[in-house]
């Protein structure tokens, strides 16, 4: 097990990682990948089982889907980091004929990418698949997924939380990145999500709330819900973040969701992050 002051080691480089992969090419998601760099650290090199020379199928491991897919910068940074290709390679983040796409692809066999996701609402029904597939196959292992707020005023969200529940899906952790911004605005003012615990409570999930910006609450809250195993309902798990965690000037709002750094905002957002691991 990987100590706090590791994983935020870890998440201060890859932080740097998102920054340097969206103003290389000028274009991306940088806000919410900033936001979620804690959790995928924390899953990826402390919760998760997980094998980085990669097979498809994934029997006796577990599984991270990735719902709300423009944030790739965050998850191909942590993949990397987690040994499942070279750092080097995040150098070609959206260029033509990169394994690294605006939003994770399997057509070019990328490790770590299962399924191709980004199109808003799917990644929960996916995940609930697999999450199926391992209770039928015997495979004690977990199914995480990450899915933005914005994401849940999507209705396919709230069939996949349906099904979840029908199936008793105690292998599953779905968690919502509660930034409160979307693209065209904050959630509130593009449609309120209002107490987005108590809803998903009414469709008979357990429910979870935890600080994603604070390392230490990110792993008792995903080692807590473990504990709920075999008690016959899926659990869903309300992540605060902060957009632009760890960059002053991109911090809340919702201006940074879709926007790339110039030269000089890149520089000054690399001042304000630690290199801890060297950067590709």
């Amino acid at each position: 097990m990987a100590s706090t002051q590791e994983l935020q080691k870890i998440a201060s480089q890859v932080r740097r990682d998102i920054v340097r992969q969206v103003a290389g090419v000028g274009t991306g998601h940088p806000g919410g990948s900033l936001g979620c760099a804690d959790l995928l650290v924390a899953l990826y090199c402390d919760v998760m089982k997980h094998d980085p020379s990669f097979n498809m199928e994934a029997k006796g491991e577990d599984v991270f889907i990735l719902s709300n897919g423009h944030i790739s910068p965050v998850f191909y940074s942590v993949l990397a980091r987690s040994g499942y290709f070279d750092p080097k390679e995040l150098a070609t983040f959206r260029l033509i004929g990169s394994r690294l796409q605006g939003h994770p692809a399997t057509h070019e066999g990328l490790p770590g990418i299962r399924v191709a996701t980004g199109s808003l609402g799917q990644g929960i029904s996916v995940a609930s698949g697999i999450a199926a597939s391992k209770k039928l196959d015997g495979d004690d292992r977990w199914v995480f997924c990450l899915t933005g707020d914005g994401e849940q005023q999507e209705g396919q969200v709230w069939e996949a939380a349906l099904f979840g529940h029908q199936y008793k899906l105690d292998n599953f952790i779905v968690i919502a990145d509660r930034n409160h911004a979307q693209i065209d605005g904050s959630t509130e003012e593009v449609m309120s999500l209002g107490d987005l615990s108590s809803k998903w409570a009414a469709f008979g999930w357990h429910t979870m709330k935890m600080d994603g910006n604070n390392m230490e609450d990110v792993v008792k809250t995903l080692n807590a819900a473990k504990e709920l195993k075999g008690k016959g309902k899926p659990i869903f798990i309300e992540m605060a973040t902060t957009m632009g965690q760890g960059v002053d000037f991109m911090m809340d709002g919702h201006k940074w969701h879709g926007k790339a750094p110039n030269e000089e905002q890149s520089a000054i957002a690399m001042a304000q992050l630690e290199e801890t691991l060297g950067d590709y």
